[in-house]
């Protein structure tokens, strides 16, 4: 009796058993529009579910996103155009382009001409030699010509410490005396200088006077000649000025250290240079200033001492090319050390005033290109995420097809195989 119930049980079992097998093959493992898709085996080689990756893109989005927020909210004092403010140089070292360093006293130009021959990364570096201050910066390719002209390339070509207007008429001159090939009308002069706060430049030129600077052999050549000396009368008799105390250093009506900023940025051509008997005060005061402005924003390039790591940003993303060694930032200098009272500090300003208006209008040029230029960098990288997750999409758009099919074919062979059995 159990026999026969056994023989008669057993070919349902077999049959369900058959039955579960051939589901686990066939059906699928999850059931409806929840179930994910598999990823292709390619996808899983580039690392992980593509959803997964472009969930981590899109992450990486918010995340740029969040960045440009975080960025000091600017409200721009002077309104600049698009094209003031996207500054981008293609700038040709194995040709005829130029970087024209305009160094003014006491703004750092020192320690960012020193950045121009020894911290750039250049297919062909400065040679300098020990010992001596200045570096042969030739082109690529053998070109003895220089792609440079600075104190610490060319030395003081025109004149020590030349302004924006010796340096606009002797500088083409200057390189075809150094004997480099071309013609000076091929040449592109691309203009850089540094700033600095009025007051911090002016209390560290003072302490570097003080210490027996003069910079008398300045040739300050405008309209073909050096000013007379009624024309630019001295503050101090003797060598030097050595020990002079900050109240005189501010006495002296005459002092270049007034405004010099300004005066070195602006055509001295325009009002008549030194003499001071060409025009009114108010109206010289007026045209330098403009014309300061005018040539600031039209160079290729200008840093302010006070933002060294923005300098550095701006100047690789201007000209393309990228220093070695990050800026440093000294907060602490000969200036930062002078303690002052809040009348000294007024009376600097207005001594000035000149140059705290070009500085506030640098200042809001400076940070509003830095922050267009953050602001264009994030834009650019969120569009290269997007090509990337697209051409991703299609990828995948083409991969699952084939990859579905071949499971289809795997399992009609499966079932075949069953059905012989």
């Amino acid at each position: 009796m159990d026999e026969r119930f056994n023989r008669w049980l057993l070919p349902p079992l077999l049959a369900l058993l058959f039955l579960l097998i051939v589901y686990q093959y066939v059906s699928p493992a999850c059931p409806g529009a929840a179930c994910p898709r598999r990823p292709p085996a390619s996808a899983a080689r580039r690392g992980g579910d593509p959803e997964e990756r472009e969930e981590k893109e899109a992450t990486a989005g918010a995340a740029d996103e969040e960045a440009v927020a975080a960025l000091p909210r600017l409200v721009a004092k002077f309104p600049f155009a698009q094209g003031e403010l996207c500054r981008r140089v293609r700038f040709d070292m194995r040709g005829r382009d130029v970087i024209v360093f305009l160094h003014i006293q006491k703004t750092g130009g020192t320690t960012f001409g020193r950045h121009l021959v020894r911290n750039i990364r250049l297919e062909q570096p400065c040679y300098c030699r020990a010992g001596q201050k200045k570096c042969a910066c030739h082109r690529p390719g053998g070109d003895k010509d220089t792609w440079l002209f600075s104190r610490f390339s060319t030395g003081w070509s025109c004149g020590l410490h030349a302004d924006w207007t010796e340096l606009t008429s002797c500088v083409p001159a200057a390189m075809e005396r150094r004997g480099c090939a071309g013609n000076r009308t091929l040449r592109n002069f691309y203009y850089i200088t540094m700033l600095r706060d009025p007051v911090s430049r002016y209390l560290s030129e003072w302490k570097h006077v003080q210490r027996g600077a003069t910079w008398k052999t300045s040739l300050h050549m405008c309209d073909g000649r050096s000013p007379t000396p009624d024309e630019l009368p001295t503050c101090y008799e003797g060598d030097d000025w050595s020990g002079v105390s900050l109240q005189e250093f501010m006495d002296c009506s005459y002092n270049l250290a007034n405004n010099r900023q300004v005066r070195m940025l602006a055509d001295l051509s325009l009002v008549g240079c030194y003499n001071l008997t060409f025009m009114n005060e108010s109206e010289r005061n007026m045209i330098l200033l403009q014309s300061a402005k005018n040539n600031l924003k039209n160079m290729a390039f200008f840093g302010l001492t006070e933002f060294q790591r923005k300098t550095q940003y701006l100047f690789e993303r201007t000209f393309n090319l990228k220093f070695i060694s990050p800026f440093t930032q000294f907060n602490v200098t000969r200036a930062s050390n002078v303690d002052i009272g809040e009348d000294v500090r007024q009376r600097i300003e207005e001594l000035n005033f000149l140059d705290v208006q070009l500085y506030e209008y640098a200042k809001d040029l400076f940070l509003q290109r830095f922050q267009y230029s953050k602001q264009e960098e994030h834009q650019k990288n969120r569009l290269k995420r997007r090509e990337e997750r697209r051409l991703l999409r299609e990828q995948r758009a083409h991969e699952w097809p084939r990859e579905e099919a071949a499971e289809v074919a795997i399992t009609e062979d499966y079932n075949s195989h069953i059905a012989r059995w």
